[in-house]
Order: structure tokens, then sequence, then C-alpha cells
């Protein structure tokens, strides 16, 4: 890593502090709203928690508002578990203020390649794998550049381009086309949620090589 990558990734780490800081801080009265309205419509728990790959394929805690009923209660189908104030929060983005949470703890990064299921991760091909070079972020290069328009190798696409060319102005860009969009209520499904089709692999991927791997050395 050259001098000029690690000044940027000092000076991205602390712009993300401050901002999840600050943010945190702010906006702690709608995180409170929505905590209370989760409890009153939903019930326990108020936060959605699942494992998640970060930067260089470390396991974390990634945290989101609760949308869905909890498997159990009567509805099968992710569609049907998503409760009307669920649906209300992710078309608002609102599910994804705690995420700010992770930032603050170094897990994600403001702008990064989406963190994704951690079964996945033997699903990648090498070149896709590198999408974990760099801290998974709350946005990314393919959430502005097309989202669920994208098939999964585009979008993994965008991110090893993400990886290669990242600097301070480009994070910017994408913040600002990212507030664009919540705005006005656009691609609003994230990626790796169950409600999305799940990524099944691309031919060699790092899960085929294992598999072909123990059908050779099994011959």
């Amino acid at each position: 890593m050259t001098s000029r990558q690690l000044r940027y990734d000092r000076i991205k780490r602390g712009f993300d502090v401050l901002v999840a800081g600050l943010g945190l801080v702010a906006l702690s009265p709608v995180l409170l709203a929505v905590g209370v309205a989760i409890m009153r419509k939903m019930g326990r728990p108020v936060f959605f928690r699942q494992i998640r790959p970060g930067l260089n394929g470390r396991l974390f805690t990634l945290r989101k508002f609760r949308t869905m009923d909890p498997v159990g209660r009567g509805r099968v189908g992710d569609g049907e578990r998503l409760t009307p104030l669920g649906a209300w929060l992710r078309k608002t983005s609102l599910d994804e203020l705690p995420t700010l949470w992770n930032v603050l703890r170094g897990d994600m990064s403001l702008v990064g390649p989406r963190p994704l299921l951690a079964e996945y991760l033997d699903r990648y091909t090498p070149e896709q794998a590198r999408r974990h070079e760099v801290r998974p972020g709350v946005t990314g290069l393919a959430q502005v550049s097309g989202r669920n328009a994208l098939s999964w190798e585009e979008k993994f696409a965008y991110d090893v381009r993400y990886v290669d060319s990242r600097c301070f102005r480009l994070d910017l860009r994408i913040l600002l086309v990212t507030v664009g969009k919540v705005l006005h209520r656009e691609g609003v499904s994230a990626e790796g949620h169950p409600t999305c089709p799940e990524f099944m692999g691309t031919a060699g991927s790092l899960l085929e090589v294992d598999r072909g791997g123990a059908s050779r050395g099994a011959g």
C-alpha cells in the first residue's frame, strides 16, 4: 500500500468517525422514535442482527432496525413477513440508521461495497472476492450505479472498480448521489436481504475451485 493510500485511509476513517458520531447524536430522537414504533407495532426484538463479512472477510454483527415478523408467527414467505411499518422503514431507508454504529465501531465505512451474507464468501471468484479488500459501506458505487437493475456480476464489477479507484472525491460523489436517491426513494431494497434473489455463485468461484480440487483428489 502506497503512502497516498495510507493517507487516504486515515482521512476516510476520521471522516467516518466524525459523520457517524454526529449522525448518531443528531438522529437520536429519530432512532428513539423508530425503536418505540417497532416495539408497539411489531414487538421485540427492535434490531435485526446478522453476521456479515467485512474487511478481509472478518465477520462482524450488522445492526439494522427490524422490518419483518420473526419466523414462526404464521407468515412463511419473506414478502409475507414484511410488515407495513417495515416496508415504510425500508422505503425511507430509516432501517439503515443503526449501521452508523457499525461505522463508528470500524466494522463498516460510510462508502464501500455493501456487506453481503457470510455464506457468499466461497461463491465469489478470486476477482469478486477483492471487494473485501476495503471495509464494507453503508452505500457504494454499485448502489448509485443501478443497484437493483444490475446483475450480481455487474454489482461485483462495480465493487472491484471502487476498490481500485477509491479516493475521497469519489466517496463524496457517492454520498451526495445516495442522499438524492434516498430523498427520491429510489432503489430501496438492500442487496443480500432475504427478499432479494440469492447469489448462487459465478463460474470460476472459489466454491467451484474447491469442489474441483476435491473431485480430482478423490479420483
